[in-house]
């Protein structure tokens, strides 16, 4: 998970913007009971945001309670409790995370790189042995990936592909009936390709300096005679077309699902908070 999945802030509510953080805390509880409590520095928005979406196709109301915990130790917290959707929205932040860690490691040897899988360790054997299926079909995914960033490639279209797919079948994976199977498919594929895109787009200075595969500085050819800022700005507006498409696509999804409850928290998000944070990366460093 790559943390981009935020409300628009501004615009919630102030009961709402509780229950989004107490979704937050929940996956945060659930990752400390499966990874123990190291494992709580991989908590991410994303996974958050997963367990709202699946737990509102729920007619049961929002429960949990108010309580400390080791990160927030001097004010309680509104702690949600959905049961199985917190613990399956930690064990794929602890899956995505763990490949993320390895892949760091592999490719920038950094120290954290194995510190981290080692905090991980234990819950994602723990994950793996739970989700045999649905692991199989994320590491079909990251193979597909990698062999296609070591052949260079450079359509981002193309690039993209099996992280879309990973999160489709992601957010597929627990559904209860094929209507809802589908349309949570095609929302978890457009917000991969949306994350994919975005995070590329994010990490072009640092991809160049580095000399890392990067497929938007490939198929826009940047020149080492070309200033980042410009380049960035050059090829800003071809990018942005398939991130707000994609967005639409998600969104048009989005509003076939039966959403029983957090209507408000989820559209914030979906209509707001993620075209927000397109602009935000997108002018980041740009001009």
């Amino acid at each position: 998970m790559f943390g981009y999945i935020t409300p628009d802030k501004p615009e919630l509510k102030i009961s709402e913007f509780e229950i989004f953080r107490g979704y937050y805390c929940g996956v945060c509880k659930a990752i400390a009971k499966r990874a123990g409590h190291r494992g709580r520095f991989i908590l991410s928005y994303d996974s958050a945001f997963l367990a709202l979406l699946l737990d509102s196709l729920s007619s049961a109301p929002v429960s949990g309670e108010h309580k400390r915990c080791p990160v927030h130790p001097l004010n309680k917290r509104f702690i949600v409790n959905c049961g199985d959707v917190l613990e399956f929205s930690s064990d794929i932040n602890i899956l995505l995370a763990y490949y993320n860690l390895k892949d760091k490691w592999q490719d920038e040897r950094k120290l954290f790189g194995p510190l981290g899988l080692l905090a991980l360790r234990r819950g994602y054997k723990r994950v793996k042995k739970k989700h045999a299926a649905l692991v199989r079909d994320i590491e079909k995914g990251l193979s597909e990936l990698n062999e296609l960033e070591r052949s260079r490639c450079g359509q981002m279209d193309e690039a993209s592909e099996p992280f879309a797919g990973i999160m489709q079948k992601v957010f597929e994976y627990p559904a209860e009936s094929d209507s809802d199977k589908k349309i949570l498919g095609w929302i978890g594929y457009n917000l991969g390709k949306w994350i994919y895109l975005l995070d590329a787009y994010d990490d072009i200075e640092d991809n160049i300096k580095r000399g890392a595969y990067n497929p938007l500085v490939i198929q826009f050819r940047y020149g080492e005679n070309e200033d980042i800022g410009s380049f960035k700005e050059r090829i800003k507006k071809e990018v942005e077309f398939i991130l707000v498409y994609s967005l639409s696509e998600m969104e048009k999804a989005f509003s076939l699902l039966d959403v029983k409850k957090n209507r408000g928290i989820l559209e914030n998000i979906i209509y707001r908070g993620l075209l927000t944070k397109t602009r935000q990366v997108l002018e980041m460093g740009a001009g």
